[in-house]
């Protein structure tokens, strides 16, 4: 069993993430059916290859030694802290997008009833901050597991998630909101803020 301080830092940070996503999962299923589902079998595939990299590879190195051939020794004494603050950074990131997006919010690429493009708070500057907010997942789990597959395996994984699901998912907002959510494009970043960000005409 692999369980010092930075893995259990890892294991908390983990039920923080899925504590969030329950609670807003819940409250989405809540709110009733889909307006319009645009989920295929290739998005259903890539949030299981994300469950993979994210979850069973990390719980496979802590807790069995069938990864135990790809840990690294020594990892600079600083990782440890800078990923607890990856992780803090990437769960009030994740909170916040469920938060502002409410019940719009769903795991697949779907369109809720009175769906509307959501610009408050972090999507003020960014598109995508819950993409981000695994983005800092992966990174602070490759800081925290000192293992080239468990500690890697998010990363590879979440960034095949935003190389293809990223543009499908707007070109969908794109075909539901037309020029609305194409000037909010040009206004914000995508999974990196835009911090100067010009007037939309999006009311």
């Amino acid at each position: 069993m692999h369980l010092h301080a930075p893995q259990a830092i890892f294991l908390v940070g983990l039920l923080a993430y899925q504590g969030i996503r329950t609670v807003y999962q819940r409250r989405a299923r809540a709110a009733g059916p889909s307006r319009a589902n645009h989920s295929t079998r290739l998005d259903k595939a890539l949030i299981g290859l994300v469950a993979i990299g994210q979850m069973v590879l990390p719980l496979v190195y802590l807790f069995t030694p069938w990864l135990d051939g790809a840990s690294y020794a020594d990892p600079p004494d600083a990782w440890p802290a800078a990923g607890a603050l990856v992780w803090a950074a990437g769960l009030w990131l994740f909170w916040r997008a469920h938060a502002e997006l409410g019940t719009w919010w769903s795991i697949t690429l779907e369109i809720r009833p009175n769906h509307q493009i959501v610009q408050r708070g972090v999507y003020r500057f960014m598109r995508h901050p819950m993409y981000a907010a695994f983005l800092l997942f992966a990174l602070a789990q490759a800081l925290l597991l000192p293992n080239a597959v468990a500690g890697m395996g998010a990363l590879v994984a979440v960034g095949i998630l935003c190389i293809v699901r990223i543009p499908r998912e707007e070109a969908m907002m794109c075909e539901v909101f037309g020029p609305a959510y194409r000037d909010y494009m040009q206004a914000t970043g995508g999974v990196v803020p835009r911090l100067f960000t010009r007037r939309s005409r999006i009311a």
